[in-house]
């Protein structure tokens, strides 16, 4: 009698995926060339270097996921990576830039907008599955560098301004670093599919956006962030105001909770 062989269990093979996780090493480099070019005083350079980091970043999920090569892996180098190019960077730049004469209030203002930045990064890691498809909680860390970086860039086609900056910078990291802890509801890009058919309005707008960015980028970059700066607390409330129409309609119309109209026809107060 031959002895049967056992078969062996296929094991998973061991590595990682090369193609996004390369993107998010170039994100990493453009994240640390912001910081060298920020001791160096080269401002525009690291602030134009934060912005190819940002690139990047939205790049390696995009790629990850129509190539379904996102893993557990990819997630946690691409969070390491954002803290660095995102967090550190900005951090650095603003310091750097304008916060230097504050002294101790300067840097605190500056690890304020880190720290901040990197529990913004952690609390969307761990509710990751709960966030809204359509929404982030709290302004993304992205969003918040790239918007200092735009400053900087707003700023050289102004001039330098005597007195002002620092205090406007200070003011801006401490207010950046309030609305990344929030819960306030920002859109989220990454929704956007490109290969997907889309009306032909969205096409025009998207070419219209380019056209007016590339006529004065330093300009125009800094209004379009800060109108998605400024978006959160606008949604949330539009969100919530919408909420609260449906839910008082539902009440009158039987579906849901008795709204106040039928409070005041029933005589019946409810239980709070």
């Amino acid at each position: 009698m031959k002895k049967k062989k056992k078969k062996r269990k296929k094991q998973p093979r061991r590595g990682v995926y090369l193609l996004p996780n390369l993107f998010t090493s170039a994100s990493l480099f453009s994240g640390f060339f912001a910081i060298v070019a920020s001791i160096q005083e080269r401002f525009e350079a690291a602030a134009a270097a934060i912005l190819v980091s940002c690139l990047f970043d939205a790049l390696d999920g995009k790629i990850a996921r129509y190539t379904q090569t996102d893993s557990l892996f990819g997630m946690e180098y691409d969070s390491l990576s954002d803290l660095v190019a995102f967090g550190v960077a900005p951090a650095i730049l603003a310091f750097q830039w304008a916060l230097e004469p504050f002294g101790r209030l300067g840097w605190l203002a500056g690890f304020t907008y880190l720290v901040c930045g990197a529990l913004r990064l952690a609390r969307f890691n761990v509710q990751k599955s709960a966030q809204k498809s359509k929404f982030f909680r709290g302004l993304p860390i992205p969003g918040a560098a790239s918007f200092i970086a735009s400053l900087v860039l707003f700023s050289s086609v102004l001039g330098h301004i005597p007195g002002s900056r620092p205090y406007l910078v200070l003011i801006t990291m401490y207010l950046l670093s309030f609305l990344m802890v929030s819960t306030l509801d920002y859109f989220s890009l990454k929704q956007l599919e490109i290969r997907r058919q889309k009306p032909f309005n969205v096409l025009v707008s998207i070419i219209l956006v380019l056209i007016v960015v590339a006529y004065k980028p330093k300009v125009m970059l800094f209004f379009i962030l800060s109108i998605y700066v400024a978006s959160g607390p606008l949604v949330t409330w539009f969100n919530a105001s919408r909420a609260r129409k449906l839910g008082l309609v539902k009440g009158e119309t039987g579906t849901g909770p008795p709204g106040p109209v039928a409070k005041e026809i029933t005589g019946h107060k409810g239980l709070d």
